[in-house]
């Protein structure tokens, strides 16, 4: 099977633009729930925190399979990355299924255990819910896009996620201003609007990619061995990522018990989403084209192309971070129209500038080391950095010293700002020359 090797900006921009509408549709959530109430916005954006520490584990598969199947790809054996597309659906439906129904019956019992501010629990609840019972959909979408995107085909996933996002789009509208059920509404939305998308990506990845016939193949279990070897340190790294947020959100719903903090942070999070974007996108499109450079032993290509996204990466979300800084007052007041919760947004968002620099960075390199196999060292990273900087900085800044958010949010910058300087002199140390998985399985 031949699969055409694109370029760096011809992998980005339908990454990027999917990734994009993914976001919109988050914020366009958001603004329709706010004309329900503020605590509706921070309910819902709480919950979805929570729920991404429990989905995370799917990334076990999907992170590894990407490192899997392109290496395999670019050293010419599609049959191999079928292979493992195939463990890797076999793994997350089950995993899809348990998560599924725990989070149904749990969600309560999550919500109380955490701790959440009184006046959002109600909703919160509620969403949870609704939402946590659709995360089979979770599980199996990233394994369809990453298939399609491994052969090349970028495009598709993205037809599939503007689907999905008319529809959550009409639906909401349907279940807020027609049938009045709240947050409720928008949960069922979302979880409807996912199974469109993957029945999207399901027919697509069936339709385009015929690497099936090839005939090329490993053993199961050295497979899964391969991908696990991947993608579970990826997925831990994640879920400390998950964990280390849910202590501070659970920091920021102490701090005061209205909720301000925590919902301040929730309309800050959608605004900079758009900034961050751009850097996973490229993030992404550079793992795919570093684990073919890799199956294709192409080393040296690989490397600048790694330090060129970031370089992109970079000035591109610290220049949209900027501009949604400096016109943070009028796109909040899209939203809100409380003075004090537009300046507590707003000074968040001034924050972020360094902070996207340096979460942009790791994206892209920390994506690079895992697509080569180094996947462990961002998890020493993440062990280290977002457990001290990340929760100790917020209890120390915000709480201690009483900066509330504002403080969350310089603790939260000093992680990713430290992580990045690591990924930086991993990369350049060249250990991850070494970690090949095609080599490693001759």
């Amino acid at each position: 099977m031949s699969t055409a090797r694109k370029s760096l900006l011809q992998l980005f921009v339908p990454i990027c633009l999917e990734t994009l509408l993914l976001m919109l549709a988050g914020m366009v959530d958001t603004l329709m729930l706010s004309s329900v109430s503020d605590d509706a916005v921070g309910a819902v954006g709480t919950a979805n925190t929570y729920i991404g520490v429990f989905i995370i584990m799917f990334a076990v598969v999907s992170t590894g399979m990407i490192a899997v199947m392109t290496q395999n790809i670019g050293a010419g054996r599609p049959g191999i990355a079928y292979q493992a597309r195939q463990l890797g659906l076999a793994f997350n439906a089950v995993l899809g299924i348990v998560m599924s129904v725990f989070l149904c019956f749990c969600s309560g019992m999550i919500l109380d255990l955490v701790g959440i501010a009184e006046a959002l629990r109600e909703p919160a609840e509620i969403y949870f819910q609704i939402v946590g019972s659709f995360c089979i959909c979770n599980a199996l979408i990233p394994i369809f896009a990453a298939y399609l995107r491994a052969f090349g085909f970028s495009k598709q996933p993205l037809i599939a996620t503007i689907v999905g996002n008319v529809i959550n789009l009409i639906l909401n509208a349907i279940f807020l201003f027609g049938l009045h059920w709240g947050v409720a509404g928008v949960a069922w939305a979302t979880g409807i609007s996912r199974v469109v998308n993957l029945c999207i990506v399901a027919f697509l990845s069936w339709k385009l990619v015929k690497a099936k016939q090839y005939p090329q193949r490993m053993a199961n279990r050295q497979v899964l061995a391969q991908i696990i070897q991947v993608g579970f340190p990826s997925a831990l790294e994640n879920v400390i990522y998950n964990v280390a947020m849910t202590l501070v959100i659970r920091l920021l719903n102490q701090m005061d018990a209205t909720g301000m903090n925590v919902t301040a942070r929730s309309y800050a999070v959608q605004v900079t989403n758009f900034a961050l974007c751009a850097g996973s996108a490229l993030a992404q499109a550079n793992a795919i084209l570093t684990g073919w450079r890799i199956g294709a032993e192409e080393i040296e290509d690989c490397n600048r192309g790694t330090r060129k996204a970031a370089l992109i990466g970079i000035l591109i979300a610290t220049g949209l971070e900027a501009i949604f800084a400096l016109t943070g007052p009028w796109i909040l007041s899209i939203f809100t129209d409380d003075p004090q919760m537009i300046s507590l947004v707003v000074k968040l968002l001034a924050i972020d500038i360094i902070l996207e620099s340096g979460r942009v960075t790791n994206l892209v390199y920390g994506q690079a080391l895992k697509t080569s196999g180094d996947a462990i060292f961002p998890v020493v990273l993440a062990v280290i950095f977002m457990f001290l900087c990340a929760v100790g900085g917020t209890y120390l800044f915000g709480i201690r010293m009483e900066l509330g958010a504002v403080g969350a949010y310089i603790a939260l910058t000093s992680d990713e700002v430290s992580r990045a300087i690591g990924m930086i002199i991993r990369w350049k140390s060249g250990k991850w020359r070494k970690k090949g998985l095609i080599s490693a399985a001759k």
